[in-house]
């Protein structure tokens, strides 16, 4: 079974491009996938709905709510460093698949060969391997 961890942007997609990110990963992933997000990204959430205001503040919202719903799994991290890098080590360690839509970790990942999920035309998910 191969993991799929979801960053903070990718959470945020749903509430902000109302799109179903759990039907289109299902639709792209032929393969036996269980989705999780580290602990750090609830933290990144809180922060944005704490500090934030107007559509990012409801996104956080929607995507914490997300969390509640048993789709993602929780991983516990260190509660140190970056959270792009926390990512990255992990996924390049376990041989995740990463769903995003930050441009520099996406960057990163390419060049370690790591699979990404991305949005396209704020629609639908592709899977970059």
């Amino acid at each position: 079974m191969k993991r799929v961890i979801i960053d903070t942007n990718m959470l945020m997609a749903v509430a902000q491009f109302r799109v179903d990110i759990f039907s289109e990963i299902e639709r792209i992933c032929l393969f036996n996938y269980r989705l999780y997000a580290i602990d750090r990204t609830i933290d990144e959430l809180n922060s944005i709905r704490e500090n934030q205001k107007g559509r990012h503040k409801e996104a956080a919202k929607l995507a914490l709510a997300l969390f509640k719903s048993d789709k993602i799994s929780k991983i516990k991290t260190e509660p140190c460093g970056n959270v792009d890098d926390i990512i990255l080590g992990m996924a390049d360690r376990e041989k995740d698949i990463v769903a995003t839509q930050d441009v520099h970790l996406k960057q990163k990942l390419k060049a370690m060969g790591i699979p990404i999920i991305t949005m396209r035309q704020k629609k639908y998910l592709i899977f970059q391997n």
